[in-house]
């Protein structure tokens, strides 16, 4: 029964990214339209991975990691006045951090700019450029890890369809600005306007959620404390100031330091803060890898970094469906398990994700190195993105689709540690990983350009996973390897089929639009036929997904 209810939520989580996904890939269809992959794009890209590291650091990467464990704790053995009263010191913690963490990035964007591409300090235009993005994306970190926050909360109290969906604001504030507004302005003006809509896009996905969260008979209240009066700001931003229940204007200047501030000092608050520390490095290792892999791309040709962008959006689709769609929905399930001692339930999650993941990444990985060029001029190759671009994007996603396993098993065995409350192993193995990744970056940058970046990702991410599955294995003792192996092998002979099957289905015509979609199709449907003649277990719950549910939350 826990196995089905974990196969439920992940088809929800999985149905809610799929169309967040889809209107991800409409804009970025437009952004490649609009600016092809030169100096607009890849300042544009380069500016961005700035405020989304800052995003996994605070918001679902390091911080949630920390925080689902110690919610669910608080859920399952607190009454709801005490488990409120901790959602408020976390909000209120977040929000003050975010708000400083968005002045000083916006204060120091040159240097941040030049430390994240530095090889764009042989073009004074396009290194000018992306500083000035940088101070524009910055105040983006503040919305979206905030929605972040309240994406943990939802998943913990078992919501996870609007969680998933929500990342699409991202999406439609930026289609809707490339389409009614960029055809008006000019040159430069445009990508501005683009960094623009990302901040407003931020500030939609924390609005979308929030709805939901009181809908569950929850909220979230800023609680500061000045001169021994409380100071209360409503979530639902409509009551103002309050002191001594009467409102009045208080001048942020005012505002006392965070170690006066009532939510500091809350046990549940030190808690989180100490296990977010490892974390940061722990669960952000990706995020960082990204972080080198743009540095390094920016001393190679014009257009590398967005090769690398739009490789990586293409391999994310069946990661975040299928593989990322369990790594969220297990950190609650196994966090609730630590936090009732069931032990049996704990390993039973575990396992059931592990195959689940492997069974549906196997077959996505086979068949985005067979077909990845064909899929990428489809979504892409449009207006100022040429066929040389394609080219060079799907170096990347070829290798890049390599470690479509890793990337989703690595997060499900980090939130095993996570889910006892332990990010301190993790950060071992990240550590181990990351050192691995710099040094195959600077050794296959120039033989294989970005194709060797995103081998290095691969490989480090393999490496990182085996010291994961070494250390829980000595720490629980048997986690029912023998069975995740034994249902590996069968999922691989039905990838190798499924490769097979994509790469000549994609032969039947040479138009894309015909095509891509009929390969697609013919390799899931040789998968499935095969897992049936080879009578995997995974194939009934990949078919629950897709039950009709009672509603989507």
């Amino acid at each position: 029964m826990e196995n089905r209810t974990l196969t439920k939520n992940a088809g929800k989580t999985a149905f809610g990214t799929f169309l967040s996904r889809i209107l991800g890939y409409i804009r970025d269809m437009l952004v490649a339209n609009l600016f092809g992959a030169g100096m607009f794009a890849d300042a544009f890209y380069a500016a961005f991975r700035i405020p989304n590291l800052f995003r996994r650091l605070f918001g679902e990467g390091s911080f949630n990691a920390a925080f689902i464990p110690v919610f669910s704790e608080y859920l399952h053995t607190k009454d709801k006045s005490e488990t409120q009263k901790f959602l408020n010191a976390v909000f209120t913690s977040l929000f003050v951090i975010l708000a400083i963490v968005s002045i000083l990035g916006m204060f120091f964007a040159p240097v941040l700019a030049k430390l994240i591409a530095w090889g764009f300090t042989n073009d004074p235009e396009k290194m000018q450029l992306t500083i000035e993005l940088t101070r524009l994306m910055f105040p983006f970190i503040m919305f979206i890890c905030l929605a972040a926050f309240l994406m943990g909360i939802l998943n913990t109290l078992q919501s996870f369809f609007i969680p998933a969906f929500a990342p699409s604001a991202l999406s439609i504030s930026e289609i809707f600005y490339m389409l009614a507004i960029a055809p008006m302005l000019g040159g430069g003006n445009q990508i501005k306007g683009l960094a623009i809509s990302v901040i407003a896009g931020g500030a939609l996905h924390f609005i979308m959620q929030y709805p939901k969260l009181k809908a569950l008979g929850w909220h979230l209240k800023l609680q500061l404390k000045i001169n021994n009066e409380q100071l209360i700001i409503n979530g639902n931003m409509d009551s103002g100031f309050r002191r001594n229940d009467k409102e009045e204007t208080v001048n942020a200047s005012l505002l006392p330091p965070p170690s006066s501030l009532p939510f500091y000092k809350h046990p549940g608050i030190k808690r989180i803060w100490i296990l977010m520390i490892p974390a940061i490095i722990g669960l952000s290792v990706d995020q960082i890898n990204s972080f080198v892999d743009t540095i390094c791309a920016s001393f190679l040709a014009s257009g590398s970094i967005t090769a690398l962008y739009y490789s990586n959006r293409v391999m994310q689709l069946p990661l975040a469906i299928f593989g990322l769609a369990f790594a969220t929905v297990s950190l609650p399930a196994l966090s609730k398990a630590c936090a009732v001692k069931d032990m049996s339930t704990y390993k039973d999650s575990l396992n059931h994700s592990i195959r689940f993941s492997v069974f549906t990444l196997l077959p996505a990985m086979a068949g985005l190195m067979v077909i990845g060029l064909p899929i990428i001029r489809l979504l892409f190759e449009h207006g100022k993105f040429d066929f040389a671009a394609s080219l060079m994007t799907n170096d990347a996603l070829f290798y890049y689709s390599l470690g479509l396993p890793a990337y989703a098993l690595a997060k499900i065995f980090a939130n095993a540690f996570y889910a006892f409350q332990d990010t301190k192993t993790p950060v071992k193995s990240a550590a181990a990983a990351m050192i691995l990744h710099v040094i195959l970056c600077v050794i296959l940058m120039y033989p294989m350009g970005v194709g060797g970046l995103a081998l290095a990702t691969a490989v480090a991410s393999y490496f990182n996973l085996l010291l994961l599955v070494i250390w829980l294995k000595k720490r629980l003792g048997k986690i029912g390897l023998k069975k995740i192996l034994f249902s590996s092998v069968k999922s691989f002979t039905g990838a190798i089929l499924t490769g097979i099957a994509a790469f000549y289905a994609c032969k039947i015509s040479p138009s894309l639009f015909i095509s891509v979609p009929f390969a697609v199709i013919s390799g899931t449907a040789v998968f499935l036929i095969s897992a049936k003649i080879l009578k995997s277990e995974e194939l009934g719950a990949f078919m629950r997904v897709f039950e009709k549910s009672e509603g989507c939350s």
